[in-house]
């Protein structure tokens, strides 16, 4: 009976000791650091979150998106309407007019603008460097002679010396120009008006004007500028008859939205900036150049550019944290392989230790980020996470050769998930082939294992 035992405490003390155990233990280590390593993601999407309450709480100081629909020529008109009078003696009922002023808009017949958006990257909150920017916007070009009769209004009851014009725009706060208008010879300024609905454009009206006096040679040419200060988007609505936008900026990650691509041809982006041009014809969006009543929300039809941040330094925190469980299991594999192969005893202590280093590299990284790039910040904590476990596994290996290959390969693995981190088009196909390479030489260095044995 005592001899029986002593086998049976003998078979339960090898199966502890055996490979498939050690495996076991050391998956079940790698699935409870994906604890602490979610908290790490937490982190990284908290302190994402903080700098965007402050881009945000900086872009409504600064300014924020830019929209532009105009300019837009307004002419009062008189409409009649019809109501009952009743004589309180006779008892006799009479019908009276009441003249009630509406307003009818005409877009011009050409529209050309001269944008130049300056990247500004001096403004800073806190440990935030917020990429805000200055557009330096010229606008021309001329309105031609109003259609009045698609409008169905008679000719005499406009008040053609009553004529304005009208731009709506955003970030009316952060225009940073004189606001004023030249339209032929004569100079009108810009005035801000209420809005009497519900959206996000501001309105700016000139003083009134004689149309027929100035436009007495069938047209009114105009000119003007306007400078903001804005952030995240340019946009326009081509209200001519035929618009013609051209952009310059010194931004190097554009992206074009809207309705309306840009010219092919002559767009161009490199490092330094980009250049795109515009040109929309009447025929090619449905709406009218002229209305009675009330201006259209023609937001559905604008179009430009938003200047965007590819991968900030957040976003790639979170694509490296992502890793995290490759790096972990690859390290432990790796680990676990020299032991099987060296007959090397690791403690699953150890193992723990090697796995809160792999994670002290993302809090490492993303604390250093914050203060520097994020190139430099995966260098620091990349080389010191690396030589902390290489050195450590000198005191468990007791050998310097391990160690060393420890040292590359984490070097190489930390290399590989960086340039995948960098790349856009090609992570995928990147990582699908690093992948397979990782998991032929795993295949080739364990072909040594007697796993018959264990």
């Amino acid at each position: 009976m005592e001899n029986q035992m002593q086998n049976e405490n003998q078979n339960k003390g090898s199966f502890f000791q055996s490979t498939t155990a050690k495996m076991m233990m050391v998956g079940l280590l790698t699935l409870v650091l994906l604890i602490p390593l979610e908290f790490v993601k937490g982190l990284i999407v908290e302190r994402s979150q903080r700098k965007k309450e402050v881009v945000d709480e900086v872009a409504q100081l600064w300014g924020k998106d830019v929209y532009f629909y105009g300019p837009i020529m307004s002419v009062p008109y008189k409409t009649y309407e019809e109501y009952d009078v009743t004589d309180p003696k006779t008892k006799t009922v009479t019908i009276q007019k009441k003249a009630v002023i509406e307003y009818a808009y005409f877009f011009p017949e050409k529209l050309n603008n001269k944008s130049n958006i300056k990247k500004n990257t001096t403004l800073k909150r806190g440990i935030y460097n917020n990429v805000v920017f200055s557009a330096n916007m010229n606008f021309e070009g001329y309105f031609g002679k109003p259609n009045i009769e698609k409008l169905g209004i008679n000719e005499a009851d406009l008040l053609w010396d009553k004529a304005t014009i009208i731009v709506k725009t955003t970030n009316l706060k952060s225009i940073k120009s004189d606001l004023n208008i030249k339209l032929n010879n004569q100079n009108l300024n810009f005035e801000s008006k209420p809005e009497e609905t519900e959206t996000f454009y501001g309105t700016l009206e000139t003083s009134q004007f004689d149309y027929k006096t100035l436009a007495s040679n069938g047209k009114i040419d105009f000119n003007f500028v306007m400078q903001y200060n804005g952030s995240n988007s340019v946009k326009f609505i081509p209200v001519g008859k035929t618009t013609v936008i051209n952009l310059d900026s010194d931004w190097e990650s554009p992206s074009f939205e809207g309705t309306f691509a840009a010219n092919d041809t002559t767009k161009t982006i490199n490092k330094t900036g980009f250049h795109a041009d515009w040109k929309i014809l009447d025929i090619n969006r449905s709406f009218s150049q002229q209305y009675a009543g009330k201006i259209p929300n023609l937001n559905e039809y604008s179009f430009g550019v938003k200047l965007i941040e590819t991968v900030d330094e957040y976003q790639q925190n979170e694509r490296a944290s992502k890793y995290g469980f490759l790096v972990i299991g690859l390290t432990f594999l790796i680990f676990f392989l020299i032991q099987s192969i060296s007959k090397i005893g690791i403690h699953i202590f150890q193992y723990s230790m090697i796995g809160l280093a792999l994670i002290m590299f993302y809090t490492l990284l993303i604390s250093i980020t914050e203060h520097s790039s994020f190139a430099l910040a995966y260098i620091i904590a990349g080389i010191s996470v690396i030589i902390m476990i290489s050195a450590y596994s000198i005191s468990i290996l007791k050998n310097k050769k391990f160690p060393v290959f420890i040292g590359l390969s984490l070097t190489a693995l930390y290399t590989f998930i960086f340039v995948i981190i960098q790349l856009e088009n090609y992570a995928l196909l990147v990582g699908s082939i690093g992948l397979f390479l990782i998991l032929g030489a795993v295949m080739y260095f364990s072909r040594k294992i007697d796993w018959g044995n264990n």
